[in-house]
Formats: structure tokens, C-alpha cells, sequence
């Protein structure tokens, strides 16, 4: 049945989705200040932090709910506004009453406030100034915006944007960045009055000082929900936005707009120079290019200059060797960069020179983790469209040679046997780069071989238990290596399993006990296929009577049957 709030309790599971509708049953009791009005329910719920919700509905879209927790700013109808739901279906008898009673008193107060003279207001007014110094400090800054003091205004924007009142120590923390957010949003505000009354000129040029305030200060602020991030595109979007009412010099505007996008405060914000394109003009646009031009050229390696070097040239449409030449000016050294080059070449129409710059990054790779895996599938991609397998497999088995791995070997594999020369010719020899690299190595996560990992991979277990056999090969391998072959050889897997049992008999912890419960009844499987059950039943109780002091294992065993 429909309640009064006009939904039930599965309308609140469908917004929200079962996990958060779940979780929100056990905010129920959090909620507080509960207030039905006669257009919107609001209320304060207790979790992380005091989130504050509001609940509206719509004839065509229902019920919706804003919370400004960090998941409902995204949109989402969360938890929270599933407890306050909850909390309102609790009573939606009075539902009703409560929502006339509010238009009642939305009225009555209506009413009053149009009855009161001037000098009676602006009593009210003050008196709530007085109490509440959040609304003194807004309409503060809405009267300096309104002024003609455009220093009050710099003044108090900048305030707004001082994080130290919230760094407790030297850096915003996760719980104050919130409350510094809503406050920095202010100054959006007090920008866009300026705009508003007449006064676009000042705010372009209190804009520019709130963008450099913010972007000196971002890096010591937790952003983790973005919320002074969306502070700062929205103070660009002011700026902007006054920049196309006031008109100011397009020449000193692409000069300031140049210098702030080339340093570091501009982490904070997503300018974009085109943006611009019509407050410039040709002459805003000629200096600008003029300006990034110069720049790069002073330091080709910098990210933000080759950026704006390389935003410029496709703006302008220029040629696509202008942009080669920016991007070769500083080539990464495990080749991205040559890819980048090689893609712009094909979408140009050049696949030769692309596929020439490919292959120079392969040769010209200097980092000690290889070259970049997209590169090399680049490379490898082109070669099997030309028919050239031979080349791939060429590639494959260098990469192999120079850092073998796991999935070099598998690449290889998969190339060679595309060529059909992989149990000819290339499987021999990649094992023997294998065999060359299968003692441990100090500082690998794990103690294993590779060439352990190759042969299982390959489904060729006896070579692999041999080189485990050998001394090639960790537990991980060893007991992988059992899991394969228990079918076949349950005693050689068995004295896997048994190995490696014992050392937990000495170790304590939820997830050893499972650990040990889970060999055991591998154990129990080899002693089945190999008939000697009764020999794992005494095995098993003398464990049982060694081990008896940990409870915890004993009840994990009984629920293995164990």
C-alpha cells in the first residue's frame, strides 16, 4: 500500500538499491531534527559526519532525495535518505496533518512578514545577524558585492579562500575539508554579484587573485570527494563568464591567462586556453601562440608547455609534423611517447612513418621495465595485418630474452604458434631462457621460477614437477603443481600436502586454520584414491590431539568434517 510520504518501503529499496536501502535500515535511529514541511521533509542524520537530507516529490518523478554526504552529492539516493524515509513511513498517519500544519504556518508567517513596516524588518534581520554569523557573513559579502568598494570585496573573496581556520595542522584534513568547501563556495557566489550588478571588470580581476589563492593552496587540501575541486572549476566558470561581459584587453588577458595556465596553481582547475577564443580575438590568439611557442621552446621537457604546445597546434589545425616535432622533443624512455607520435601519424594517413616510429621506440627503449605494453601490441598488430609474423615473433622473443616473465612467454607462444613454429623451433629455446633464470631471486614476490610457471602453464607436469623437484619451486608452485597431478600420482601430491601442513601446526590465526583445514582435506582426497583412508584417520586424530589447546581450529576442522 502507497503511504502518505507517496511511496513504500520497496519505492526506497528500488531508488537506492539493496545494499544502501540495508545499510540505511541501521541509520534509522540516527535521524534527528525531522522536520515535514509542506513542500520538501528535511532532517539531519548521524554518521560519519551530521549530514543534512532533504526529501521532495513531483507528480512526474516521484520522490527524489539530496544528501550532502560525499555518495548523494554524486546523486545517488543513499543511505541516509533511505533512514529518513523510513523515519517518515514510521508515521504516515500524521503525514497529512503535518504537511497542512506547515502551509498553515508558511502562510501565517507570509502573512505577518508582509505586515511588518520597513524599520520592523530590518530589526528582524538584524537580530538573526546577531545569532547566526553564517548568514551575517553571507549577506556581508552580498552588500560589498552590491558596493562600490571592490577592496571589501577582494578581501572577504580571499578570506574565504584562507584555508588556515580549517588546518589544524598545516593541511585540511578529510573531516575539514567539507566545511571549507561549502565556505570556499561563497566566493563563487560573491563573483557572480559582481558580474551581476554591473561590476564584471572587478570581477575579473578579483577572480584572478581567488584562482591563484585556491590553486597555492589545493595541494594541502584532502580532496578525496572532489568537492574543492568543483569549487575551483566553478570560480574558472566565473571568471570566464565576467570575461565575456566586461571585455577586458585580449592582449594582457592572453598574457595573464598563459603565464596562470603554465604554473603550478593551475593544478586545481581544467582552464582550457580555447575557452578564450572569443574574448582574445585574432590578437589575444596571435600573442597567446606567441607566448606557449616561446615557452616550449625555453623547455620542450615541461608537462605543462608541451601540453599547451601540443592543445595549440591541433586547435590551429596545424600540420601533424608540428606536432611530432613537439612531442619528439622529449620521448619517454620506455617509448609511450614514440606511440603517441605513431598514432597521430596514422590518423594522418601515414602508416609507414608510423609504424617506423614504433619500431624505433622498440629499439630505443631505456627503461628497465621495458617498453610499453601498448606499444609493443602496436608494433605486433601492424605485423600481423602485413602478414609478418615472423616479425612478431621476432618481437615476442627479444622481449622474452631481454625480461622474461610469465607473460612473455605466453606472447611468445601465442606468436610462434600463429607461425606455426612454436614446438619446432621457439618453445626449445624460450625454456632454455627459462632454465637459465630459474634459480630464486632475491627481491621477486615470490621465491618461485618462472620456468616452474611456463611448464604448468604449458601443461607439461612432469618437466615441472621435475624442476621443482630440482629446487625450482616455491610453495605457491609446489602445492599448484599437487592440485594438478592428484588424479594421477595422489602419493607425490600427497607428500606435498603433508609437507606442507607442517609448518602450521606451529602457527596460530583464523586464516591458517583454514589454510591447514583446506591441505587437509586434500590430503584426505590423495589417501582415498590411494585407499589407505585408515592411515589419514590416525594421521588426522594425532594432529587433533597435538593441536586440541586451539578452539578455534578444532571447531574449523568440525565444520570441514574434519
Amino acid at each position: 500500500m502507497t503511504h502518505a510520504l507517496g511511496c513504500t518501503e520497496e519505492d526506497l529499496r528500488r531508488l537506492a538499491g539493496a545494499r544502501s536501502f540495508e545499510r540505511g535500515l541501521g541509520y534509522l535511529a540516527a535521524v534527528s531534527r525531522l522536520e515535514i514541511g509542506d513542500e520538501a521533509i528535511t532532517a539531519t542524520v548521524d554518521g560519519t559526519d551530521a549530514y543534512e537530507v532533504e526529501l521532495t516529490e513531483d507528480e512526474d518523478s516521484g520522490l527524489t532525495g539530496w544528501c550532502d554526504c560525499p555518495y548523494g552529492r554524486e546523486g545517488n539516493f543513499c543511505k541516509h535518505c533511505v533512514a529518513v524515509g523510513l523515519a517518515v513511513l514510521r508515521q504516515a498517519e500524521s503525514v497529512p496533518q503535518q504537511r497542512s500544519a506547515a502551509a498553515s504556518r508558511t502562510r501565517l508567517l507570509d502573512g505577518w512578514l508582509e505586515s511588518r513596516t520597513r524599520e520592523e524588518l530590518l530589526a528582524l534581520v538584524r537580530e538573526q545577524l546577531s545569532d547566526d554569523r553564517d548568514l551575517r557573513r553571507r549577506l556581508e559579502l552580498r552588500a560589498a558585492a552590491a558596493g562600490e568598494d571592490t577592496g571589501i570585496v577582494r578581501e572577504r573573496v580571499l578570506s574565504l579562500l584562507d584555508t588556515r581556520p580549517f588546518a589544524r595542522y598545516g593541511y585540511v584534513e578529510y573531516a575539514d575539508a567539507h566545511a571549507y568547501g561549502r565556505q570556499a563556495a561563497e566566493a563563487v557566489t560573491a563573483l557572480r554579484a559582481l558580474t551581476a550588478d554591473g561590476r564584471s571588470a572587478d570581477a575579473v580581476e578579483v577572480a584572478r587573485e581567488a584562482l591563484r589563492a585556491l590553486g597555492r593552496t589545493y595541494g594541502e587540501i584532502d580532496d578525496s570527494d572532489g568537492l574543492i575541486g568543483d569549487v575551483a572549476t566553478r570560480l574558472a566558470e566565473a571568471h570566464l563568464d565576467a570575461c565575456r561581459t566586461a571585455r577586458p584587453d585580449p592582449v594582457e588577458t592572453a598574457e595573464w591567462l598563459v603565464r596562470y595556465l603554465l604554473s603550478e596553481v593551475n593544478d586545481a582547475t581544467d582552464i582550457d586556453l580555447f575557452d578564450y577564443r572569443e574574448i582574445l580575438g585574432e590578437p589575444g590568439l596571435a600573442r597567446a601562440r606567441a607566448l606557449v611557442v616561446a615557452a616550449w621552446r625555453a623547455n620542450p621537457k615541461g608537462w605543462a608547455e608541451k601540453y599547451l604546445m601540443e592543445r595549440l597546434l591541433k586547435a590551429d589545425g596545424d600540420s601533424v609534423d608540428a606536432l611530432v616535432e613537439v612531442h619528439a622533443a622529449d620521448l619517454a624512455p620506455n617509448g609511450h611517447t614514440h606511440l603517441v607520435i605513431a598514432r597521430e601519424l596514422e590518423a594522418a594517413g601515414r602508416p609507414g612513418e608510423a609504424l617506423e616510429w614504433a619500431e624505433r621506440g622498440l629499439r630505443e627503449t631505456a627503461s628497465e621495465w621495458g617498453p610499453d605494453s601498448n606499444l609493443v601490441a602496436f608494433v605486433c598488430e601492424r605485423y600481423e595485418r602485413a602478414d609478418r609474423l615472423a616479425d612478431v615473433v621476432a618481437v615476442r622473443r627479444n622481449l622474452l630474452r631481454a625480461r622474461p616473465s610469465l607473460a612473455a612467454y605466453q606472447h611468445l607462444r601465442t606468436a610462434a604458434g600463429a607461425a606455426g613454429t612454436w614446438q619446432s623451433v621457439e618453445r626449445t629455446g624460450a625454456l632454455e631462457v627459462l632454465k637459465a633464470v630459474a634459480q630464486p631471486k632475491k627481491g621477486r614476490w615470490y621465491d618461485g621460477s618462472l620456468l616452474v610457471d611456463a611448464l604448468m602453464d604449458d601443461n607439461d607436469l612432469q618437466p615441472a614437477w621435475q624442476a621443482a623437484t630440482d629446487g625450482c619451486a616455491d610453495e605457491r608452485q609446489w602445492l599448484a603443481l599437487a592440485d594438478r597431478i592428484r588424479d594421477r600420482r595422489p602419493a607425490d601430491a600427497l607428500s606435498v600436502y603433508l609437507r606442507w601442513i607442517e609448518p602450521l601446526r606451529k602457527q596460530t590465526g583464523d586464516s591458517t586454520y583454514e589454510r591447514l583445514a583446506e591441505l587437509l582435506l586434500s590430503a584426505r582426497a590423495c589417501q582415498r584414491t590411494l585407499g589407505t583412508e585408515a592411515e589419514f584417520a590416525t594421521y588426522l586424530a594425532a594432529l587433533r590431539a597435538d593441536q586440541k589447546r586451539k578452539r578455534k581450529l578444532m571447531a574449523i576442522l568440525d565444520q570441514h568434517g574434519l
